[in-house]
């Protein structure tokens, strides 16, 4: 995870939600201390070290932060994922923001276990797609990494995917195909989307790097995996739920692109629990 983009993405989370000051904790509080336990309610896998530990030392320099577990790690409910202690008003003015990102990605990297031990296919890699959170995207991203999937490209601008969309407003796979690689680098990959056997039949011809099986039921992606030459990757989407991913299992594809491990997943329950605050240091 790049720090200093977390950093950044913070402070903008922050002003939205304290503004011109988080006027409760102002009115309560001077320089009174104390210490708080980050439990969690469900079981899962969790994912945010880096949000807790960064996220309240922006807010207060002495902070004091002890992580009790590590992203990827399994949690189970009543765990403590870590303990905080520092000034109250800061750890009472950060708590809504940084629960609501670790809760989040949390959330997205147990899901993405639960995918992968569904499919129980090593050979298939599972990926996330660009169907994120706006202004979520890396941390959701990596939370998909930690719950031991791979990410599919970030956004535009790292990969060149020729969509059904594209391909109807060219006219064909093949116009789509010359126009992209007279401008494409050589470092850039083309995949192509495909839904019947003459559409692969055309990617293949006109040279696709990655061909995706889009919306095709696993017995499609069986016989289009079995036909795409071995320099080609393949990858399938479209339509894949939790309940049907086991089907896809053995289908000899090498990707599978899910949705639903972003933008439809559940928030792991997360919460802060303070002991009473105290005057002066500890």
């Amino acid at each position: 995870m790049d720090i200093l983009q977390l950093k950044q993405m913070l402070t903008h989370f922050f002003q939205e939600d304290i503004g011109t000051g988080d006027v409760t904790s102002q009115a309560i509080f001077s320089d009174q201390q104390c210490k708080a336990r980050i439990i969690t309610k469900t079981d899962g896998v969790f994912a945010g070290e880096a949000v807790i530990r960064e996220g309240w030392k922006l807010l207060h320099d002495d902070i004091r932060i002890r992580s009790l577990k590590k992203d990827g790690e399994r949690m189970k409910k009543g765990d403590v994922l870590a303990e905080i202690e520092g000034q109250a008003a800061a750890l009472l003015t950060g708590e809504r923001v940084i629960l609501n990102l670790i809760q989040r990605m949390s959330g997205i990297a147990t899901m993405t276990d639960e995918a992968k031990r569904r499919l129980d296919d090593p050979s298939i890699k599972l990926c996330d797609t660009r169907k994120t959170t706006p202004g979520l995207r890396m941390l959701e991203k990596y939370a998909v990494r930690v719950g031991g999937g791979f990410n599919h490209r970030f956004g535009l601008y790292d990969g060149i995917m020729i969509k059904d969309n594209h391909i109807a407003a060219c006219g064909s796979i093949r116009a789509a195909m010359e126009r992209a690689r007279k401008t494409a680098g050589q470092m850039l990959a083309v995949e192509v989307e495909i839904e019947s056997e003459q559409q692969l039949l055309e990617a293949i011809e006109a040279g696709a790097d990655v061909i995706m099986f889009d919306n095709c039921p696993p017995e499609s992606v069986r016989r289009f995996a079995g036909m795409t030459p071995g320099h080609i990757k393949t990858e399938a989407s479209g339509g894949i739920t939790l309940d049907t991913l086991p089907a896809y299992k053995g289908t000899g594809v090498q990707y599978i692109s899910l949705g639903f491990l972003t933008h439809s997943v559940k928030s792991a329950d997360i919460s802060m629990d303070v002991e009473a605050a105290e005057q002066g240091d500890f």
